[in-house]
């Protein structure tokens, strides 16, 4: 988060001097120290980050993919003159176990086009989709196994 906050102040400088990269230091390191301090933030989290971080990518090449296929299939709903759209409200349970992970999930549902993630308590899920055929496979998805994958330690 250091190397983050850094980089951004040298991103909205424009220029890369030592004076402004001096600067840059301490204001990175009050900020990631007031995050340490005030917003329950651990170096640990940087750690967790960095070791899971191809798998968090490869966590957002897939989102992407989804949410393109997602538009096409809700662009193919809407458009098509004979098929009767039949929204639907899901309920699921998933054994993912940090809270990050299912947050993660409900997010990830909700940017996919079609489908809003309405209440998540603990594990269970419920999900609105704009037609039943959205709905199938929520609790097995592609996001529910690299989240699995993400949460092995």
């Amino acid at each position: 988060m250091f190397i983050l906050f850094f980089l951004v102040w040298v991103i909205f400088n424009g220029q890369l001097t030592a004076e402004i990269a001096a600067f840059g230091v301490v204001i990175a390191g009050v900020m990631y120290l007031f995050l340490c301090k005030f917003l329950n933030y651990s170096p640990k989290y940087d750690l967790f980050f960095l070791k899971k971080s191809p798998l968090l990518i490869q966590y957002m090449v897939t989102l992407i993919l989804e949410i393109i296929k997602a538009n096409l299939t809700v662009f193919r709903l809407i458009y098509t003159a004979e098929y009767e759209l039949e929204p639907a409200i899901v309920n699921f349970q998933t054994d993912l176990r940090s809270t990050f992970a299912r947050v993660l999930l409900a997010n990830s549902i909700t940017l996919t086009p079609g489908t809003i993630t309405v209440s998540l308590r603990e594990n269970r899920y419920t999900v609105h989709c704009l037609d039943k055929e959205l709905a199938e496979g929520l609790d097995s998805s592609v996001f529910v196994t690299l989240l699995k994958k993400i949460e092995k330690d």
